[in-house]
């Protein structure tokens, strides 16, 4: 048993993944902080998470696979991003920052078919079928626990899985097993000590002293899983990232480790690191479809990206992107756009993004964008 827990490890690492260990299918001891979580309404609009099927998959990882025995953990690095402030002119530049798990081409669907490869190699090794599932992000897991019990590391302060020689900056990917297998060691220490980097620093203040975080007020989660408006609150505080966010690992000691390179599972770099904010909020849907439809950016939808482009253009104060602005406020079919966009051009303020307001006030049919831009023209006019 130990032999072949072995083997299959030194296979993921032959696929390309850089870590690799076994645990049991034994119910998660910390099940209670997330159920905690959800019951205190901090996982914003994501209702998939409290249906009580996933509750009980998440306390059991074993319901997901009823002949469960082992699960396999695996983890693939992804481009370590520029250190904090190396950026700090992108906004004024209209650059929008891009987190960098989402350079690549989408994650789901590169790791699955290497984590089929792993079921192939082990049904091929033990001469017959194993029941298993596999997952990458897909389905109700409590990855990072599940890969703190078979030992690649820890779950840090910002929430994240902290590997003491690689840093934080990789995927996960899970395959639960209908065959018995010698589990690995957890990772018992925590190494984050007395460090509030990722406290003091997050953008929102998201991050909670329980090492979970307020996701309602999170960047990644405002950029991608929701769907209406963001925050008026929060807006400012976004900076120019427009799709997820990477304050919380960037200033993390930890990823002083990490490697600069992605794991060639990971796959290709795709996406620019930093996206033209005058050019993305021009795209049409066929445009945004062909350009992301195999980036996990796909995710937020053309209606939510755009979104993230318009708060990104206001907070660069940048009056070059006014012409932009207007001409979305005026003609984009989605108010959800138009809305940030007014809001936008009353955070630029200068007189020309004010006559932008004032020409799109009167023809404007929504009610909530043309609350936007009256709250919008108040502000500049005070």
């Amino acid at each position: 048993m130990a032999n072949l827990s072995q083997a299959i490890k030194q296979h993921a690492y032959t696929l390309g993944f850089s870590m690799a260990g076994v645990t049991t299918c034994e119910t998660l001891p910390h099940k209670d902080v997330f159920n905690a979580w959800l019951d205190s309404g901090r996982h914003g609009e994501m209702a998939y998470l409290e249906r009580q099927r996933s509750r009980e998959c998440r306390d059991n990882p074993g319901a997901l696979l009823p002949e469960c025995q082992s699960i396999l953990v695996v983890g693939v690095r992804y481009p370590r991003p520029v250190p904090i402030g190396a950026e700090q002119n992108l906004a004024a530049r209209l650059h929008g920052k891009i987190a960098s798990y989402a350079w690549g081409m989408d994650y789901h669907r590169t790791l699955s078919e290497q984590l089929q490869q792993l079921v192939k190699f082990i049904e091929a090794r033990v001469g017959h079928p194993v029941p298993n599932r596999t997952y990458t992000d897909t389905g109700p897991l409590l990855e990072r626990e599940l890969a703190q019990r078979a030992g690649l590391g820890w779950i840090g302060k910002n929430t994240c899985l902290i590997n003491p020689y690689q840093g934080s900056y990789f995927l996960l990917g899970e395959v639960l097993l209908g065959l018995e297998l010698e589990p690995d060691e957890p990772f018992a220490n925590d190494r984050c000590g007395t460090c509030q980097r990722c406290i003091n620093t997050c953008p929102t203040g998201c991050i909670l002293p329980d090492r979970t975080l307020d996701a309602r007020r999170c960047i990644s989660y405002l950029t991608i899983e929701l769907k209406t408006a963001i925050p008026a609150e929060l807006r400012s505080l976004m900076d120019n990232w427009v799709f997820g966010c990477d304050v919380c690992q960037q200033v993390c000691p930890w990823n002083r480790f990490a490697s600069p390179h992605a794991d060639q599972v990971y796959g290709n770099c795709q996406i620019e690191p930093a996206s033209q904010l005058l050019q993305e909020i021009m795209l049409s849907d066929s445009d945004f479809k062909n350009k992301y439809r195999h980036s996990p950016i796909a995710r937020a939808k053309r209606r939510g990206y755009l979104r993230n482009v318009a708060v990104a253009s206001g907070n660069s104060h940048n009056p070059a992107a006014v012409p932009a602005l207007a001409n979305v406020l005026m003609g984009d079919a989605e108010p959800l756009v138009r809305a940030h966009a007014a809001w936008a051009l009353g955070k630029i303020g200068n007189r020309s993004a004010k006559q932008a307001l004032k020409n799109a006030a009167g023809g404007e049919s929504d009610p909530q964008v043309k609350l936007e831009i009256q709250a919008a023209l108040a502000v500049m006019d005070q």
